[in-house]
């Protein structure tokens, strides 16, 4: 009988890091080229600013409230549970803002409302003669 002589293979445990170096170009090559998709939008310049309170110098702000319906409610010139529309709105404003141009206004908007009513409201404001309007949030 012969015997044959059998060699040993040395194992290998070396891993082999180039499927993972091919597959890692291929996805820098994926966000690379889907990044700059991602970022569109309208170009604003937003104030630096911490989100302090605002001052309100111990008076009482114009607060025009958008419930989740769409009706506006404002705290001057009647009842604030009380729904009016934009007309009325921006005649109450226009009479505050004309006695009191530094006068504070925020609008509060219910979370569930179209974005498109508010900005509705905020026009109104704007048409009404308000310098800047700021917005509540809890």
């Amino acid at each position: 009988m012969e015997w044959r002589t059998r060699k040993k293979r040395n194992l290998n445990a070396e891993i082999n890091v180039v499927p993972y170096i091919e597959v890692m170009v291929v996805l820098l090559v994926i966000f690379m080229l889907t990044t700059p998709m991602l970022t569109q939008g309208v170009d604003v310049d937003l104030p630096q600013a911490t989100a302090d309170p605002v001052e309100t110098d111990d008076q009482e702000p114009l607060i025009v409230t958008v419930d989740r319906d769409g009706n506006y409610y404002i705290n001057v010139g009647g009842s604030d549970s009380e729904a009016v529309d934009g007309e009325v709105v921006s005649q109450r404003i226009s009479s505050v803002l004309s006695e009191n141009p530094n006068k504070l206004l925020l609008v509060r908007g219910d979370k569930n409302v179209t974005y498109d009513r508010v900005v509705q409201l905020m026009v109104l404001l704007q048409q009404a003669g308000a310098p800047s309007v700021g917005l509540v949030t809890e």
